[in-house]
């Protein structure tokens, strides 16, 4: 099978390098922002720059949804009249309805196409480090099965874990599974945040910034392997010099090299509020 028969999509939540998606002809469906009354497509209508200004300025309340079927359906007729399969890689269904509107999208106008909607059950900086994988693989010629049955391995082995500074955007809603717990409980707490099993959920609750930083760190250096292969990367939230600290403090702690840095989208910054930051490897 030729390299360039098999397409690429994903969307905005895996937080990819600028200029990559357009470099390697890969589709970026955008998410959808909203405050208030006004409707953004993340990416298109709104930069990054301006998303973080309106969310700390604005008095309407953020919200971020999935694009629509109608937009994956633009999207998947653009690709085939390139290629022949489609490979369409989305964050976790439990904190994104993404794969839903993907899959409505295949049922109404490609029933009979091969569009391989794919659940990653990660989202952010190890989706993105999917989607790099993905590209590379692709250009070097393999097949949409073989990708697929590379990809999958990968999803259980994702560990993503989050330092939110303030309780005050989880507060305000959305859809963070078991973290919801940690509302009503100490405001001043910092609290630590893990996907698992594709879900958000509360792993610790510490009482300062700075243990709680020491902690994400900790947390790098007893699960991350010591390769590259690992994928680590530190993600943040408007944070950029903290994000830039916490890649120094573990290219030093764990001896790689290269640990690229992401500035995650509207989907987590809306709910986890700007000052978040991460990290993501598998293991």
């Amino acid at each position: 099978m030729e390299a360039n028969s098999v397409r690429l999509v994903t969307d905005t939540t895996a937080c990819l390098p600028p200029g990559f998606a357009e470099a390697h002809g890969v589709e970026v469906v955008p998410q959808v922002v909203r405050f208030g009354e006004e409707v953004f497509l993340e990416g298109v209508d709104i930069s990054h720059e301006d998303y973080i200004r309106r969310l700390k300025r604005s008095a309407a309340q953020a919200a971020t949804a999935a694009a629509p079927p109608a937009e994956f359906i633009k999207v998947y007729r653009r690709q085939l009249e390139i290629g022949s399969t489609i490979i369409s890689l989305h964050p976790s269904s439990d904190v994104s309805g993404t794969v839903r509107s993907a899959n409505i999208a295949k049922s109404e106008g490609f029933a009979d196409a091969d569009i391989r909607i794919i659940d990653s059950r990660l989202v952010a900086g190890t989706l993105g480090a999917l989607v790099q994988h993905t590209v590379a693989w692709i250009e070097a010629g393999q097949g949409a099965d073989e990708i697929v049955a590379r990809l999958e391995p990968l999803f259980p082995r994702g560990r993503m874990y989050f330092l939110v500074p303030s309780l005050e955007y989880l507060q305000r809603g959305g859809r963070i599974g078991g973290a919801a717990a940690l509302i009503g409980g100490v405001l001043q707490i910092k609290p630590l945040l893990e996907l698992r099993a594709g879900r958000v959920e509360p792993l610790e609750r510490v009482r300062t910034y700075n243990r709680a930083f020491e902690r994400l760190k900790e947390l790098v250096v007893t699960g991350c392997p010591r390769t590259p292969e690992a994928d680590l990367c530190v993600m943040h939230a408007d944070a950029p010099a903290e994000a830039d600290r916490l890649a120094a403090d573990l290219r030093a702690a764990v001896g790689i090299a290269d640990i690229p840095i992401f500035a995650v989208g509207a989907a987590i910054t809306t709910h986890a509020g700007p000052g978040t930051i991460g990290v993501g490897f598998f293991t």
